[in-house]
């Protein structure tokens, strides 16, 4: 009896991974009957996300030579599940569009929003109070009001909040919407100001902790839902505008004794917190002095970082995300803000405003990244409003004086990923045989794969879209982007 037990386990056993390995089989990309639809913009002529090929078919093609140029695909190496492309709707942004005509509201909603009419984006960022993005300097509460009794968001429901409702809404149910601090009220600060740095007092770190309960709240009464939230905006960087220095420690220590415990206690535990909110540069040192406490690395859904290192003159540091990845697979990576910095209305159209984002886009998913934020959705034509002059651009700008809205390069660039990769989307291999070409590939839940292509070089390339022992001619631009469906 004990014998034909285990002889039907066995049985059981094969069979079971047999239909395993089938399905797999029954899963797995194949190129046939399928072509390739091309989107692209490029430098110095009128492409903008414009369909420039389609039907272009995949022929027998086994082994590449050393003078053909190649883009190498394989849909068997799948790697981070992809959450979505977006941007800040900061006090700025919401000021800009309340001045906008009906007719040039409703144009910048599908522009953003609609992945038909726009560029599909699904990620929202507010700031918590006032940021440099702001007309001015506020809070939610009065000075001195340690115990939040006279907590409220009034400030927002004039400009902000109505914006960010209409968005939902355009988006519907693939919305994330996360919550940044710039500065806690001054007050809790020992500066006492909420510029220029300053630190977080301890005696008001419960109250602080509080504050993020109170507004996460007040945003669901609204009817707003909150996906999650960083800890702190850029917790090294003392600005003259609205900010706080955390430490890696003290990072770490409010979360595990603070933040992350009010947040359960308040039945927010489902909220996703995310650390760092800082450039690429110091990264992996905050990271590791937070997760290597096991309190601490209980709370923590992801690490956010912005691209802001090169301010030292150097490169964008983009393999510390994938050292970072190496080292805690089991964590999310987000970009949460960048943005080209002094504005110059004489530089909207000016093509690497674009290129930067597009390098730093596939880099950044190639190293493990989940979702991609960009900082103002929109902002006038002085780059603004801002009330310490920090302006800067953004992919869409309203002319108040022509009451136009101005498209710049980087709107386009960020469209390449975000129009065509859907949320649920896995990344798979995508690798260029030329350094002149930058590539990053993805796996709609659909089953089609979507792969951008970025020339950086000044010459028109012809390269070949590889699949195991196929491929399709391709041709590329000078300084153009492509996205290619198949």
């Amino acid at each position: 009896m004990k014998k034909i037990l285990l002889f039907s386990l066995s049985v059981l056993s094969t069979v079971t991974f047999s239909q395993i390995i089938n399905k797999t089989k029954i899963e797995a990309y194949s190129t046939k009957n399928k072509s390739v639809t091309i989107y692209t913009s490029a430098d110095s002529t009128s492409l903008r996300l414009t369909k420039t090929n389609s039907d272009l078919k995949f022929l027998e093609m086994k082994q590449p030579l050393e003078t053909q140029v190649c883009i190498f695909v394989n849909p068997d190496k799948k790697f981070q599940t992809f959450m979505g492309i977006g941007g800040a709707i900061t006090d700025a942004s919401a000021e800009v569009f309340a001045k906008l005509s009906p007719e040039k509201q409703t144009e910048f909603i599908n522009a953003y929003y609609s992945k038909d009419k726009g560029i599909g984006y699904s990620l929202i960022r507010t700031n918590m109070s006032s940021c440099d993005f702001s007309s001015d300097v506020y809070d939610y509460i009065n000075e001195g009001d340690k115990n939040l009794n006279s907590f409220t968001i009034e400030h927002d429901k004039k400009f902000k909040i109505p914006l960010i409702k209409k968005v939902i809404q355009s988006i519907g149910k693939d919305a994330n919407l996360y919550i940044s601090p710039w500065s806690p009220p001054a007050f809790m600060k020992d500066n006492n100001s909420k510029l220029q740095g300053g630190k977080l007092m301890p005696e008001f770190n419960q109250s602080w902790a509080n504050y993020y309960v109170r507004y996460i709240n007040a945003l669901q009464k609204e009817g707003i839902s909150v996906w999650g939230l960083t800890i702190q905006n850029e917790p090294m960087a003392k600005q003259r505008w609205e900010s706080c220095i955390f430490s890696a420690e003290e990072e770490r220590d409010f979360l595990k004794n603070y933040l992350g415990p009010t947040l359960a206690k308040a039945s927010l535990g489902n909220k996703k917190i995310i650390i760092w909110d800082h450039n690429r540069d110091l990264i992996s040192q905050r990271v590791s002095t937070i997760l290597s406490d096991v309190q601490a690395n209980k709370y923590v859904w992801g690490i956010g970082f912005h691209w802001y290192e090169n301010w030292s003159g150097g490169e964008m540091m983009f393999d510390n995300i994938g050292k970072v990845n190496e080292m805690y697979p089991d964590k999310n990576l987000l970009f949460t803000e960048g943005c080209v910095e002094s504005f110059n209305a004489n530089k909207y159209q000016l093509w690497k405003n674009g290129e930067r984002y597009g390098k730093s886009m596939i880099n950044d998913f190639n190293n493990g990244t989940v979702g991609w934020t960009d900082w103002n959705v929109l902002l006038d034509n002085n780059g603004g409003p801002n009330h310490v002059g920090n302006f800067c651009f953004a992919p869409i700008h309203g002319d108040l004086s022509t009451k136009e809205l101005i498209y710049t390069p980087s709107y386009y660039f960020i469209g390449h990923f975000s129009k065509f990769i859907n949320k649920g989307a896995k990344r798979i291999s995508s690798i260029a045989s030329r350094s002149q070409l930058l590539t990053t590939s993805f796996q709609n839940p659909d089953g089609k794969v979507i792969t951008v292509v970025m020339n950086q070089s000044n010459s028109k390339i012809t390269y070949y879209l590889y699949l195991g022992t196929v491929a399709s001619e391709i041709t590329i631009l000078p300084h153009a982007i492509q996205t290619l469906v198949y």
